[in-house]
């Protein structure tokens, strides 16, 4: 084909609500009760063949309802990893002599699936086995991932048409097929498996040829033993823990020289996320990103709001309400969709949590002044939490928790320009945070003073909520590589660039005119 195509203009797909009587609700429920009704096998896929693990059997529950069981894995071995890496390697070339347009049209074709006869599938096991509410599946999983496919195809079409001017005689060329190039071996969190099954099927459903992604499961310790030290790796995608990229890091750095090339390495780690209030903040504002910022998901997302700086002035208005708020939320099983909050994702960050809790319970100068209640008896149920402490270098605004405890810090409004940079300075991570205030001199110097302290940084709003194309993720310090996933900036780290010369009259003597 001769043709030069243009790949579609992007949009951002659009957010259902699934407000009462609406036709996706009830196609959701129905999907729900299907679902908790099954017992899936959760396989490897492996060169297009779908089997299970070699290594102990892991148990899929959900969270809410940890009795009711969704589905078994099995622990992936080294020799289930090795024929994973083996099978992408033998993938590889017909992957990467495949045309542009037809490894574009796979991806965008797997963005209208999940977004039409596969959304309800997918958002119904995000929210049975992630214990995430309708709405919060419905932004995470068909319309963020369906945005990443459509919008990465868009930018690698920029990457390819970027092209070295060229002059008389002399045609340059730089070839970057980016997303299109690459084969994988993805390694899905445990907890994250039942949508990880049906994401993989979509895709096969799309048309991916078989070994390009090969996903093996369990606990990924095969995965660091067989595929990091591989001569052939390429590069690490990671995103979780900062001290998991750490040793991911150092085990890279191990292997140095035993690698054909470099290993790009990007992450996307933790985070200890601010809201930070001026005195001119709106109350309503102001609540209303405490709340969505620190509880929504459970506060289980790297940007979740965890600490916050409040002035005196506004936390004696604010308190009782707030306090109210979080206390009356309801929380519960996600598929009654009248609840805000569903269970933490295991027992171990149930069992974390509750620790946290009780340590801070009763220490001087700390006082929990919502929540603070746990029970495990059906679900993994965390209360939401408010801890107001009166030492800025308390562990609430220092020590990622990665639940629903927001840690609060009442200072003197004359205070505020010291505890602004204090804010900028506490703890390791850089992700995400935001300034509450209508005096906009102050959200200029607040802009100013943040400026390493948050990748993704927010004006009078939660600091969570990121989308494909608008705000590009990602932040620095102990929060990762900040590569921006959702920009053209995250893409141009998977593509190994090659520039051509061609000289159309070469020279045929090596003397220049100076030497005459």
């Amino acid at each position: 084909m001769d043709a030069v195509t243009n790949v579609p203009q992007p949009v951002n797909e659009p957010v259902h609500d699934y407000a009462p009587g609406s036709p996706e609700r009830q196609a959701l429920a129905s999907r729900l009760e299907q679902m908790a009704a099954e017992h899936v096998e959760l396989t490897l896929t492996i060169d297009g063949e779908h089997r299970m693990g070699g290594g102990d059997p892991i148990d899929v529950v959900q969270p809410h309802n940890h009795k009711a069981q969704l589905g078994t894995m099995r622990d992936a071995t080294a020799d289930d990893v090795r024929q994973a890496v083996a099978a992408a390697k033998a993938a590889a070339p017909a992957w990467q002599h495949m045309s542009f347009d037809d490894r574009a049209a796979i991806l965008l074709k797997a963005a209208d699936l999940l977004a039409g006869p596969w959304r309800t599938m997918l958002n119904a096991a995000t929210m049975l086995g992630q214990s995430k509410t309708c709405y919060q599946a419905e932004i995470d999983t068909p319309c963020e991932l369906a945005d990443f496919w459509r919008f990465n195809v868009y930018f690698a079409r920029q990457l390819m048409e970027e092209q070295p001017i060229s002059v008389s005689g002399v045609w340059n060329l730089s070839t970057a097929p980016a997303l299109m190039g690459n084969t994988v071996v993805w390694k899905p969190a445990v907890t994250q498996q039942l949508a990880a099954h049906y994401t993989m099927r979509l895709l096969e459903a799309a048309g991916l040829p078989p070994g390009v992604i090969n996903m093996v499961t369990g606990t990924g310790q095969a995965v660091s033993e067989v595929a990091v030290p591989d001569p052939d790796l390429a590069g690490i995608h990671f995103t979780g823990s900062t001290a998991t990229f750490g040793k991911l890091w150092d085990s890279v750095a191990g292997n140095l020289r035993a690698y054909r090339a470099y290993p790009r390495l990007v992450g996307e780690t933790g985070g200890k996320d601010f809201v930070v209030a001026h005195p001119s903040a709106d109350l309503d504002t102001l609540r209303t990103a405490l709340v969505r910022g620190a509880f929504e998901y459970q506060g289980q997302k790297c940007s979740a709001a965890s600490r916050a700086y409040l002035p005196r002035s506004l936390w004696t208005k604010l308190r009782d309400d707030l306090v109210s708020e979080v206390d009356g939320m309801a929380m519960g099983d996600v598929t009654d969709f009248g609840n805000f909050m569903g269970a933490v994702i295991d027992n171990r960050s149930f069992a974390k949590l509750s620790t946290v809790i009780d340590r801070v319970r009763g220490e001087e100068g700390v006082e929990i002044v919502a929540g603070g209640v746990v029970d495990d008896s059906v679900g993994y149920f965390v209360r939401p939490t408010v801890v107001v402490a009166d030492n800025p270098d308390h562990e609430v605004f220092t020590t990622e928790y990665f639940g629903p405890i927001l840690g609060v810090f009442v200072y003197d409004d004359a205070d505020y320009d010291t505890v602004l940079r204090e804010s900028a300075a506490v703890g390791p991570y850089g992700l995400t945070g935001s300034i509450i205030a209508q005096d906009r001199a102050v959200i200029v110097e607040a802009m100013d003073v943040l400026r390493f302290a948050a990748g993704n940084f927010y004006i009078n709003d939660k600091p969570t909520g990121a989308v494909v194309g608008q705000q590009p993720f990602g932040g620095a310090r102990g929060s990762g590589t900040n590569d921006k996933a959702g920009s053209i900036l995250n893409l141009q780290r998977w593509v190994s660039p090659r520039t051509i010369k061609e000289t159309f009259v070469p020279a045929t003597d090596y003397r220049y005119p100076f030497m005459e």
